[in-house]
């Protein structure tokens, strides 16, 4: 915490700022009905707290003034040490940092929502790679072009799954896919043991591991170790018949690749969720890359359980912070998540 946080009386309630994002889809809007809703649940720190809230410029200024802790999405980040000069902590609701990583100034502790994805994300990749198994985007395909083409295909038991990027994404697909009798490969930085996946690969291991793979899955932040991470060399290592799922950050994959390698049925299908334009431009000729299925970067948010999820890292991190103890999520500015 900041050395003039010191100011406030010994036992004065913590001043809690929340900046609800006025611009924000309603699935991300930490509104003060939604935190008192919330806060219910952890009476005991109601009254450790005083609490504030903005949406505009205007009221994100007027709480940053004496604010302690900031709760946020995305904010106005210019001049933050002068503006915030008791700030100690912010939380954002998001997990992917790469707007505030660099403008936090040294002395504030980040904090994000990693692992508030982890459940729709396991589901929704059992449902991509459901759909890769059974030809789904090639049907789509030939109904488009009242083709009448038979494709059977077998159970993705006993298929192997390769994931790249072994943290709360890819640890909550890990184990679902493990719950169908698939084979999972978990691709970290540095390889270790992760729940979930037991000992992972290295970028290293790709020219060893991805042959024989019948999937890769992609949940990659967006951080400098990570861009072009999954580039042609990579892409090309796997066989004609593997799908591939995009769910992490666009910016970890060459795209133009995998739909080079899509448009010359070099592999079975993609699943895509993000795209380094959003939203994808109606003339992009993405739409029209055969064997893919978009879909508009909604894959991965809960939308009745993003917010919830999202307050009860924030409260259980409230409760740490009050107490002197670690907090959960602390983003690592030279990593970058």
């Amino acid at each position: 915490m900041p050395s003039d946080a010191s100011a406030a009386p010994p036992n004065a309630p913590l001043h809690v700022h929340v900046q609800i994002s006025a611009g924000s889809l309603d699935i991300f809007r930490i509104t003060e009905a939604r935190f008192q809703d919330a806060l219910a649940a952890h009476d005991g720190l109601r009254r450790r707290i005083d609490v504030s809230f903005g949406e505009d410029d205007a009221g994100l200024d007027r709480g940053l003034r004496s604010a302690q802790v900031l709760l946020c999405g995305n904010f106005r980040t210019d001049d933050l040490a002068r503006r915030a000069p008791r700030l100690g902590w912010v939380q954002t609701i998001f997990a992917g940092v790469e707007k505030l990583v660099g403008a936090i100034p040294p002395g504030i502790t980040l904090t994000n929502a990693s692992g508030v994805h982890a459940p729709k994300a396991a589901e929704f990749t059992m449902t991509a790679l459901g759909m890769l198994n059974s030809h789904m985007p090639r049907f789509i395909a030939n109904q488009q072009q009242r083709r009448w083409e038979p494709i059977f295909t077998t159970s993705l038991a006993r298929k192997t799954v390769v994931i790249a990027g072994v943290g709360s994404l890819g640890q909550a697909i890990a184990e679902k896919a493990r719950q169908s009798d698939m084979k999972v490969l978990g691709v970290g930085r540095t390889a270790r043991e992760v729940p979930s996946f037991g000992r992972c690969h290295t970028p290293d291991d790709f020219s060893r591991i991805l042959p024989g793979a019948d999937f890769l899955v992609v949940t990659l932040p967006n951080a400098p170790e990570a861009r072009g991470l999954i580039g042609r060399t990579v892409l090309d290592l796997l066989p004609k018949t593997a799908g591939v799922v995009s769910i992490g950050r666009a910016q970890a994959m060459d795209y133009d690749a995998l739909f080079e390698k899509l448009a010359r049925d070099e592999l079975s299908g993609a699943v895509i969720d993000v795209f380094e334009q959003e939203p994808l431009p109606p003339d992009s000729p993405i739409w029209s890359v055969p064997n893919l299925i978009i879909t508009p970067h909604c894959a991965v948010d809960d939308a009745a359980a993003y917010v919830p999820r999202s307050l009860d890292v924030f409260f259980d991190n409230l409760g740490r912070y009050l107490d002197g103890r670690p907090l959960r999520n602390v983003v690592d500015p030279t990593l970058g998540y």
